[in-house]
């Protein structure tokens, strides 16, 4: 049996955004939603929504796809949110002061 691993976004009570992997989404979400993961991020953010995620049958993958994402801005991880893909490069470029 193939084992699929979901990376997903949810947004908090205080319009951050939250990035996580799971096995087991929509456990994983009940999870976050109760406060179980006391102490957590998200756990003092409630109520928190299912934004978006995506699956691999790699979590190796998985695994690297969520850090990528973590380190994005808040404005990127909309556009990925929204399907804006074409926004995303540019988002990603650096704005230096001159």
């Amino acid at each position: 049996m193939v084992m699929i691993y979901y990376v997903y976004i949810l947004k908090c009570s205080d319009d951050t955004y939250y990035t996580g992997i799971t096995s087991e989404l929509w456990k994983r979400l009940e999870k976050h939603e109760s406060g179980e993961y006391f102490g957590s991020y998200t756990s003092t953010r409630l109520p928190v929504s299912l934004e978006y995620y995506c699956s691999f049958a790699n979590v190796e993958q998985a695994i690297e796809t969520e850090k990528r994402i973590k380190k994005w801005s808040q404005a990127k991880k909309k556009a990925l949110i929204d399907g804006e893909y074409h926004k995303l490069p540019n988002l990603a470029k650096k704005k230096f002061k001159t």
